[in-house]
C-alpha cells in the first residue's frame, strides 16, 4: 500500500526536479511506489533509507536509465524526462556521480579534467587538443575547488580513494551541470576525508543544486540540510535529520537495525 503524500504537491514551476506518483516494477516488485519527490533549485537534499528502499531507482528514474510505468518525472518545470532517454538528460545539466570512482588512472589529475572538458572527442584526441586560456583556468578552477591543486600532475591511479571520489566530482564540476546527483559520497572515506567531502559538497552548492544518497549518518549532519527517507519506494518522513531521527517509522525501518 502506497504511503500518502507528507504534504501538498508543489507547483511544478517551482521546482527543478518533479517527480509525481512515480512507480517502477521489476517482475511484480515495486522499487518505487508512488514516489513523490520535489527539489528546488538551488537546494542541497539528503536521500537516506535501507538497502532496497528506491534511492538507486530513484536516480536511475531522474537520469533516464529507468522508465517509470506511471508517475510524472519533470526538470525546470516543463521537460518531461520519461521522454528523453541518457544522453539527451545529461546535455540538459543533470549530472550523476556514481558510487565506486571511474577516473582514468593512467592518466594525471589535469588530464582528467581535461577529458571530461572534451566531452564527446575520443580519448586520444582530447589529450592532444589545444586549451584555450579560458579552458584551463576552468580546471585550475575546479582543481582548488576538489582540493587537488598540488596534486594535477600526479597520477589519478596514486590517489587515496577519497581523494579520487573529489577528482570524479571535478570531473563532473567540468560539464557544469545544473544538478548532481551523488551517491554515497562518504563510502570507503577516513574520517578527515569524510569531513573534507561534506564541506566540498557545500562548496558545490553555492553554484548548483545537489542531491546526495548517503547511509552514513554523521556526514549527512555535517550537510546540515532537508532530508528524505525513502522506504519500500516512497517517502517515509522528511524534515532535518534530528526530526527523521526521532520519527518512531524510521526507527522502526530503518535506524533502529
Amino acid at each position: 500500500m502506497a504511503i500518502p503524500p507528507l504534504h501538498a504537491a508543489p507547483e511544478r514551476g517551482d521546482t527543478l526536479l518533479y517527480l509525481n506518483g512515480v512507480t517502477v516494477s521489476f517482475d511484480g516488485f515495486k522499487a518505487l511506489n508512488s514516489l513523490s519527490l520535489f527539489i528546488t533549485a538551488g537546494e542541497m537534499r539528503a536521500i537516506i533509507g535501507p538497502n532496497g528502499a528506491g534511492k538507486t531507482t530513484m536516480m536511475d528514474v531522474i537520469t533516464g536509465k529507468t522508465r517509470p510505468q506511471s508517475g510524472d518525472v519533470y526538470f525546470n518545470g516543463d521537460i518531461d524526462l520519461t521522454q528523453l532517454d541518457e544522453a539527451r538528460i545529461a546535455n540538459l545539466g543533470i549530472g550523476r556521480k556514481f558510487q565506486k570512482p571511474t577516473v582514468f588512472e593512467s592518466q594525471s589529475v589535469f588530464d582528467n579534467l581535461k577529458l571530461a572538458l572534451a566531452g564527446q572527442r575520443r580519448v586520444f584526441e582530447s589529450l592532444f587538443f589545444r586549451l584555450s586560456s579560458e579552458q584551463r583556468d576552468r580546471i585550475e578552477s575546479v582543481l582548488r575547488t576538489v582540493s587537488l591543486f598540488e596534486k594535477r600532475w600526479a597520477l589519478a591511479g596514486s590517489l587515496s580513494h577519497g581523494q579520487k571520489q573529489w577528482l570524479e566530482l571535478g570531473m563532473l564540476l567540468m560539464q557544469d551541470p545544473e544538478v548532481l546527483l551523488v551517491d554515497e559520497p562518504a563510502a570507503g572515506m577516513t574520517d578527515a576525508e569524510t569531513a573534507a567531502t561534506a564541506e566540498l559538497l557545500k562548496e558545490i552548492n553555492r553554484k548548483h543544486t545537489v542531491i546526495v544518497v548517503e547511509h552514513d549518518m554523521v556526514f549527512v549532519r555535517a550537510l546540515g540540510v532537508h532530508v528524505t527517507v525513502l522506504h519500500e519506494g516512497s517517502v517515509l518522513a522528511e524534515g532535518s535529520l534530528d526530526k527523521v531521527q526521532a520519527n518512531q517509522k524510521v526507527i522502526e525501518v530503518y535506524l533502529g537495525r
